[in-house]
């Protein structure tokens, strides 16, 4: 008979060097780690879930009280019955010491508990709050309910803000500080022009700003030596009447990169950048723009999405304007400019190197534009077209004909066409992506 298998050996956990063997498959690692971590994982985790923790063992049973609360009231914290999440929220924050990460009240139908959010936002729970994220469901929509001022309570600690569909308390923006504040979001919201710019006037620490679909702000007059980001629209659904944004003023943002208007078709219809030396993207413009002046900043890299007919409204007063990159969203065409080789434009003689054409329907007036970079960017490296139609061979060879790509100014330049479908905005929350290089990359693209 065959000798009989060796028996299976035990395997363990080494401790005296920390190396895990196989016999430690079954332990509990996690509740290995220190409590800082565990605490930063419970407070990752939704409200619900986070309170849950409590129950799995001794090891969890201090950590939700102890890390900082992250507190969504929302269906998750009561499967859509109206009252037991009321009563779970006021539960949470009774028993939970403080402080909180988070506080997260969306789309919450007031009706006549405005005094029970007033009293949520007053609780000591909410103490050294980080992120505020605040909106009504408004009943009827035309009628918008104050922001309770106990939200704003927390402006000296907090680093993120959202508030969406609410009217703010304009008679108390002159006392507010935002040291820590880097990112706001304005979203259906009443403000006046005035308690606004005294808000963002204190924003010291501010990089990226979102306003979207806001009434009150007619002329937005941008002024931060930190602000990265900033996107907007001008369209508003507080009624036929609202104050609509029709200005944009950036006078003076050092640091700011990307000037991104999300809804092109809604304006606002004039754009005037006078001082914003680090510029890089300036997104989707559109007929609704009827004027854009590049003041006297000479722009190290912009990236353009822009119709081809808003380009004989853009006022450049300085012509050495660097451009390096340019990308377009073509809507309604009317006739290009023409490049006067007596007046060259610097950008087009040492720098443009990539454009891309998103949107591109092939026709005479798309044509003529893109014929503008093809016969005068002399150090173009490459051309996309992202068109609307099928590229098939017939097409092509139409195409290569009509933008006379034998004449090219770029010997070494290649022209690459490829079918889809473009969009003409930019997803709210691409606009605070500082860490995405390129808005538009997936926004564009169906």
């Amino acid at each position: 008979m065959a000798a009989a298998a060796p028996a299976a050996k035990k395997w363990r956990v080494d401790r005296s060097e920390g190396e895990e063997t196989p016999d430690s498959a079954g332990l509990d690692l996690i509740s290995g780690l220190p409590d800082a971590i565990l605490g930063e994982i419970v407070s990752l985790l939704p409200t619900r879930d986070g309170a849950r923790t409590q129950a799995v063992s001794r090891r969890w049973r201090p950590l939700w009280r102890s890390a900082p609360l992250n507190f969504a009231i929302d269906s998750r914290l009561s499967d859509q019955d109206r009252k037991r999440l009321i009563a779970f929220a006021s539960t949470i924050l009774a028993d939970h010491p403080g402080p909180a990460r988070r506080f997260s009240l969306c789309d919450f139908t007031l009706r006549h508990r405005y005094g029970k959010v007033d009293g949520w936002l007053r609780s000591d729970a909410l103490s050294d709050l980080q992120e505020l994220e605040f909106s009504y469901y408004i009943e009827p929509r035309v009628q918008w309910y104050p922001l309770p001022p106990s939200a704003l309570r927390f402006a000296p600690t907090l680093r993120v803000v959202s508030l969406s569909s609410c009217h703010f308390p304009n008679e108390i923006a002159p006392s507010l500080r935002f040291p820590r504040l880097k990112q706001l979001t304005l979203y259906e919201v009443t403000i006046s022009e005035d308690a606004f710019h005294g808000i963002l006037s204190h924003c010291s620490a501010l990089e990226s700003l979102l306003l979207e679909g806001n009434s009150g702000i007619s002329s937005l007059r941008l002024s931060s030596p930190t602000l990265r980001s900033f996107g907007f629209s001008s369209s508003s659904w507080n009624g036929y009447n609202a104050t609509k944004l029709q200005e944009v003023v950036i006078e003076d943002a050092p640091c700011l990169e990307r000037l991104l208007p999300l809804r092109p078709n809604s304006g606002p219809p004039t754009i005037r950048i006078i001082m914003a030396p680090k510029l890089e993207i300036l997104g989707f413009l559109s007929n609704a723009i009827s004027l854009l002046c590049l003041g006297k900043t000479k722009f190290q890299a912009i990236v353009l999405n822009i119709p081809w007919f808003l380009f004989q409204n853009m006022i450049a007063v300085n012509l050495t304007t660097t451009m390096r990159t340019v990308k377009s969203h073509q809507d309604k065409i009317m006739n290009s400019q023409k490049y006067d080789p007596l007046h060259p434009i610097e950008c087009m003689e040492l720098h443009l190197k990539t454009v891309v054409v998103r949107n591109y329907g092939g026709k005479w007036p798309d044509v003529n534009f893109a014929k503008f970079f093809v016969l005068n960017a002399k150090v173009l490296r490459e051309m996309k077209f992202f068109a609307r139609n099928i590229c098939n061979e017939k097409w092509l060879a139409n195409q290569h004909r009509r933008l006379q790509l034998k004449n090219k100014a770029s010997q070494g330049a290649r022209f690459i066409f490829k079918t889809a479908w473009g969009c003409d905005f930019i997803l709210s929350h691409q606009a605070h992506d500082l860490s995405q290089s390129d808005p538009f990359g997936s926004s564009l693209c169906c």
